[in-house]
């Protein structure tokens, strides 16, 4: 039987709430922040693992918890607080997808200049757990970059606010860049508030296909721009094909900018409409993060291209993607290891998103895991947040 927690609808897990394998107990549905902090104050008086999620579009990410009693499921807190449109700030709960969140902003005029790799059910909360960056990271930064205010529900059960409309604090942490990109691991985000754009008058795209020797010089080119690219990305199916290079420019003069990009490139094809491919992640059983500095760019093209694998993402921005439907488990493993050497030698690193297989490691050595293990000691002293998910087994 589920449990009773205050109210809070719970029902039986099933195979569809498995979290990368792991299938929880119970699946507990909040309507309110009151609502989440009475569920983990029940687990926590009961030693309960839980894990929350929003549309569930990247549960198989991260390694497998270590167990996993409930799952939150944060899709009931769907409400748009607040949209301040005078002072470019909104406020909406975890559970709002970001594609009504777009569509609500712009009725306004105004969006939030974030670019989401699914189209649909992503969250917010969702986007700021796994905290991937879009195209437009380059002009406008990540999601902790626009993030100005957030409420949390920790372990214990106890919420606090950071940022924007603080009501309670806690502190000496900026709670907004820590749980950005925690996958859970701390606690729970509730609501978060961030900063908004108007939206441009005019976009284009412009479009070429180049040689991989090609693309470090001509990016560079892009990136210093008088012409200011909102973005530059790159795909690139695999080593035997070209890459096709695309750059957005936004504003009233985004044509005569263009235009200028064009130069640059020494041709291509200028429209008004996204390329189809621009941002979206097509296969994701095995998806492999490259980040690096724009120095290493061609060494990092380079190391991709020895893996076979297919690349997207940007140079200008020192983030691609490498994904792949057939690679086997000490295929992946060798290839990994390999294509870590090769980055981490050029000062990038390189980090298994998702993958079909344990024994793979996600993130390799990472410098500051020391520092990680104690701020997840003073938030979750129990690991019963998503405990194994992340970096280090935290």
């Amino acid at each position: 039987m589920a449990p009773a927690w205050q109210g809070v609808t719970v029902r039986q897990a099933d195979a569809d709430d498995a979290v990368s394998g792991v299938q929880p107990r119970w699946v507990a549905l909040p309507e309110t922040v009151e609502e989440v902090a009475a569920v983990l104050r029940a687990c926590a008086e009961d030693d309960l693992a839980v894990v929350p999620a929003g549309g569930g579009t990247k549960l198989h990410w991260g390694r497998p918890p270590e167990r996993c009693d409930v799952l939150l499921d944060m899709c009931c807190m769907n409400t748009l607080l607040e949209h301040a449109a005078g002072d470019l700030v909104v406020r909406a709960e975890a559970g709002v997808t970001m594609d009504a969140l777009a569509a609500a902003l712009a009725e306004k005029g105004q969006e939030l200049a974030l670019d989401v790799p699914f189209t649909e059910n992503t969250t917010v909360g969702g986007t700021l757990a796994a905290a991937l960056p879009g195209p437009r990271a380059f002009r406008y930064g990540a999601a902790r970059d626009l993030l100005i205010g957030v409420t949390v529900v920790l372990p214990d059960g106890t919420v606090a606010r950071s940022g924007g409309k603080v009501v309670k604090n806690v502190a000496g942490y900026d709670l907004g860049k820590l749980f950005t990109g925690s996958y859970g691991t701390l606690g729970v985000i509730a609501e978060a508030t961030f900063r908004l754009h108007p939206l441009p008058a005019a976009r284009r795209w412009l479009t070429t296909e180049l040689d991989r020797a090609q693309v470090p010089g001509i990016a560079a080119a892009l990136a210093a721009s008088q012409a200011e690219p909102s973005a530059v990305e790159v795909d690139w199916p695999g080593p035997g094909g070209p890459v096709t290079l695309a750059a957005l420019v936004e504003g009233s003069a985004a044509e005569p900018r263009a235009q200028a990009l064009r130069e640059l490139t020494g041709g291509g094809t200028i429209g008004d409409v996204r390329p189809s491919w621009w941002g979206l992640i097509l296969r994701d059983d095995l998806l492999v993060e490259l980040r690096f500095p724009a120095s290493g760019t061609r060494a990092v093209l380079d190391a991709a291209a020895a893996t076979g694998m297919a690349l997207r993402g940007s140079p200008v921005s020192g983030r691609v993607l490498l994904d792949s439907d057939a690679t086997g488990e000490s295929e992946l493993a060798a290839v990994v290891t390999e294509l870590r050497e090769r980055v981490e030698a050029a000062g990038g690193r390189v980090s298994v998103l998702s993958a079909p297989y344990e024994s793979i490691d996600r993130w390799g050595q990472v410098s500051g895991l020391p520092l990680m293990r104690r701020v997840k000691e003073r938030f979750d002293p129990g690991r019963r947040m998503s405990p194994g998910r992340f970096v280090g087994g935290i």
